[in-house]
């Protein structure tokens, strides 16, 4: 069987890991051959080259050229899949021709966020309700996410996400970490994610000031680039300036992550709704509680009080109170991270999330 997975660029982010991850899961189905296009030349993950995975460039440039139709159904109509597999609501407008003109029946992947109040005005649901007709399947990485953008039983698929514990066997040691970031205490607390409006990383900084008010013996660290890098950096007080670390984009996130004592996810819900947080299942994978907003697809993935906890959305000050609780009580930090791993494991291993693809496939061609 033949899928062709379509998807707008491969550059650093949760939808473009999760296709990392099932590309590599897929080569245990012998049955299973898979075809790559991205709409751009914008390539982060280079171990995508080392997959084995046939992958066409076809760059929408300018945007609206609408030769990109007709260059994906050249190849569709050569390589011949016996489904397409769209990776995001612009590939999934994309592939539509291709679909109808050649019988090919569509997957469409598009859904990986859960936004409240969604309306036409967002393109994502915009596109999503225009491809609905077409699609044979709509997938969300997400039960929130299926419920915010209205999809049917009938149609809707949630598959949650997959995390290939391989990435974690050969990590950087503690020491050297520490090493690297200057980092004296014994207790760290980091978020992953990026400065965008997307992720509320003003909120988790005024959590940690008021934490650091009480507690000296702990670090923050925040992982990541973006437009508000730079106003979210002159927000801590210079008095805490060595207590608080901006690391930047880094390419080893999973070995910074280890360092944690916990992990932290700030979401702005008011203009974005968590899918399955691939940031929160790095923390789960490592071991490590969380403390994270309420809403969305993170509901599903964190069990609040067993695995970490959830807060309001915007709430410094109860994000503080769980971030303290968690630090000053060894006991339950232990006894939540390894709620969390074993978690991770029955509800969002590689295999899990790769046989449940796969069967999709064979259900549908």
């Amino acid at each position: 069987m033949k899928v062709l997975i379509l998807i707008e660029s491969l550059t650093s982010g949760g939808r473009e890991r999760r296709l990392i991850e099932l590309i590599k899961g897929s080569k245990r189905y012998e049955d299973i051959e898979l075809g790559l296009v991205v709409f751009s030349d914008r390539i982060h993950y280079k171990e995508v080259y080392d997959l084995g995975v046939p992958i066409t460039i076809l760059k929408r440039e300018p945007k609206k050229n609408p030769m990109v139709f007709y260059r994906l159904f050249k190849l569709c109509k050569s390589w011949k899949p016996d489904l397409i597999h769209s990776w995001g609501s612009m590939s999934t407008i994309l592939g539509i021709p291709s679909s109808i003109l050649l019988g090919i029946p569509l997957i469409n992947g598009s859904i990986v966020d859960a936004p409240e109040n969604l309306n036409l005005l967002n393109k994502d649901y915009f596109r999503t309700k225009l491809a609905t007709p077409f699609s044979k399947v709509i997938v969300g990485n997400s039960l929130a996410g299926l419920k915010a953008y209205n999809i049917s039983n009938k149609k809707g698929l949630c598959i949650y996400n997959g995390f290939d514990l391989s990435r974690i066997i050969e990590l950087n040691s503690d020491a050297n970490i520490r090493q690297e970031f200057n980092i004296v205490t014994s207790k760290i607390v980091g978020m992953v994610g990026s400065f965008s409006e997307r992720k509320d990383f003003k909120t988790y900084i005024k959590a940690a000031i008021l934490v650091l008010e009480k507690m000296e013996d702990v670090t923050f660290l925040a992982i990541g680039g973006g437009p508000d890098l730079e106003e979210c950096k002159k927000m801590v007080p210079e008095k805490h300036g060595e207590k608080f670390i901006f690391a930047g984009l880094q390419n080893d996130v999973e070995s910074i992550v280890a360092t944690f004592t916990l992990g932290v996810l700030s979401t702005n819900m008011k203009v974005h709704g968590e899918g399955i947080s691939n940031a929160i299942l790095e923390y789960m994978a490592l071991g490590k509680a969380t403390v994270a907003t309420i809403g969305g697809g993170t509901n599903e993935a964190i069990e609040d009080g067993k695995t970490g906890f959830l807060v309001a959305p915007a709430s410094p000050e109860e994000m503080a109170g769980k971030i303290s609780l968690i630090l000053s009580d060894d006991q339950l930090c232990q006894a939540m991270g390894i709620a969390a791993r074993n978690r991770m494991e029955k509800m969002f291993g590689l295999k899990k999330m790769t046989d449940s693809y796969v069967k999709l496939y064979k259900e549908n061609v």
